[in-house]
C-alpha cells in the first residue's frame, strides 16, 4: 500500500532517465534555442545527464555575464519550457573529481542550476564544492514535483484522497456521462496540429495568452517525434462530450512514468464539473491499469486557484535551483544586493 511519501525524500533516484534527459527532449531545445546569440555548447546530454551550456551576455547592456546551465533551461534571458529532474549524471564511485572537471570545463562567472533533486548527489556534491572554492550560493527557487504511485490498485488510491477531491477526480463522471456520449482520444499523431491550437485556445480563454508560442510549438512537436524514436509513446489526450471537445491534457509515457506536461480544458462548460481534474482522473484510471505504469507524474508547480496537484499527489518531489558565483565583480555586486 502506497502513502504520502516524507516531504525530506525525492521520489526518482540520481541516475534515473527522467523524460526531460531524453535525446529527444535535450536536442529539440537546443535545436530551437540553441543559435540564440552567445550561446555555446559545452557538453550534450548522454546516458541520462542534462547537456550544459555558457549564456554570454552582458547584464543590463553594462555587466558581462557568462553563465553555466542546463541545456533546457535560461536564467533570465529566455522563458522556455520548464525541464525538470536536472542531473549531472555523476559517478558514483567519485562524484566529486567529475563535478570539478565539469565546473572547470570553461570560464563562467555564475552558474545557475535549475530543478535538481534537493538533497541528492548532485546537490550535495555542488554545495561542497562551493565551499572548497570559496564560491557564493544562492537559492534561486524552491519547488516540490508531485506524482502519483500506480502500482496498487485505482480504488486503493481514491481511497486516500479527500472526499471533495475523489468527488471532482471520479464521482463526477456521472453528471458528465448524463450529458451524452463521453470519448477520450489519443491525436498523435494525425491530429497534432489541432490538439495544440485547442490546448492554446483553451489557454487564451483561461489565462489570456495562449500556452505555447511559435517557437515553443516547434519545439514540442520536433520532441515528440524523437521520444517516439526513443521509446516514449506521447498521448495528446481529448476528452469530448456529445461531440464536443472539452478537455486536453499533454502525456507522454517513458519508461514506466506517465509525465503530464500540458492541460487544458473548457472552463464554464459546466457549473458542477472541474473538468480538468475530471480529465486527469480518466488519464490516471488508465496508467493504475497499465502493467508497464509504475508512476503517473503530475510534475512541479500548482493551478490557478489551488495547488490541485498535491491533493492528488501520493508522492512528493523536493527540488531546489541553485546559483554559484565565483567573478569578484559578481559576488561583490550580489552581496550588495542581498
Amino acid at each position: 500500500m502506497f502513502g504520502v511519501v516524507p516531504a525530506n525524500r525525492w521520489i526518482k533516484e540520481d541516475n534515473a532517465v527522467s523524460l526531460f534527459q531524453t535525446d529527444a527532449w535535450q536536442r529539440s531545445w537546443w535545436q530551437t534555442w540553441g543559435d540564440t546569440e552567445g550561446f555555446s555548447l559545452i557538453r550534450a546530454a548522454a546516458s541520462g545527464a542534462s547537456g550544459l551550456y555558457l549564456d554570454s551576455y552582458r547584464f543590463r547592456n553594462l555587466i558581462p555575464v557568462q553563465c553555466l546551465q542546463f541545456v533546457g533551461t535560461n536564467y533570465r534571458r529566455l522563458s522556455t519550457p520548464r525541464t525538470e529532474y536536472n542531473t549531472f549524471g555523476l559517478a558514483d564511485d567519485e562524484p566529486d573529481v567529475e563535478l570539478t572537471r565539469l565546473l572547470r570545463c570553461c570560464s563562467w562567472s555564475e552558474a545557475v542550476f535549475r530543478d535538481i533533486y534537493e538533497g541528492s548527489g548532485d546537490h550535495k556534491a555542488l554545495l561542497a564544492m562551493a565551499g572548497q572554492e570559496g564560491w557564493l550560493v544562492r537559492v534561486v527557487t524552491r519547488d516540490r514535483a508531485f506524482s502519483v504511485d500506480t502500482q496498487d490498485h485505482f480504488e486503493s488510491y481514491l481511497s486516500l484522497l479527500g472526499s471533495n477531491t475523489r468527488l471532482r477526480l471520479f464521482n463526477r463522471r456521472k453528471v458528465l456521462e448524463g450529458l451524452g456520449g463521453v470519448s477520450l482520444t489519443n491525436y498523435w499523431p494525425n491530429a497534432t496540429d489541432e490538439f495544440f491550437e485547442t490546448l492554446n485556445e483553451f489557454h487564451q480563454q483561461r489565462w489570456g495568452t495562449p500556452c505555447f508560442n511559435e517557437q515553443s510549438l516547434s519545439f514540442h512537436k520536433g520532441f515528440l517525434a524523437g521520444v517516439e524514436r526513443e521509446g516514449g509513446q506521447p498521448d495528446l489526450s481529448v476528452l469530448s462530450s456529445a461531440g464536443r471537445v472539452i478537455s486536453v491534457l499533454y502525456n507522454v509515457k517513458f519508461q514506466g512514468t506517465v509525465y503530464n506536461i500540458q492541460s487544458g480544458y473548457f472552463e464554464q462548460f459546466h457549473r458542477k464539473l472541474a473538468l480538468g481534474t475530471l480529465h486527469l482522473g480518466y488519464a490516471i484510471e488508465n496508467a493504475f491499469s497499465d502493467p508497464e505504469c509504475r508512476c503517473f507524474d503530475l510534475l512541479a508547480g500548482g493551478g490557478k486557484n489551488e495547488n490541485y496537484k498535491k491533493r492528488l499527489a501520493t508522492n512528493e518531489t523536493p527540488l531546489v535551483s541553485i546559483m554559484l558565483v565565483r567573478g569578484r565583480l559578481a559576488k561583490f555586486l550580489y552581496r550588495l544586493k542581498r
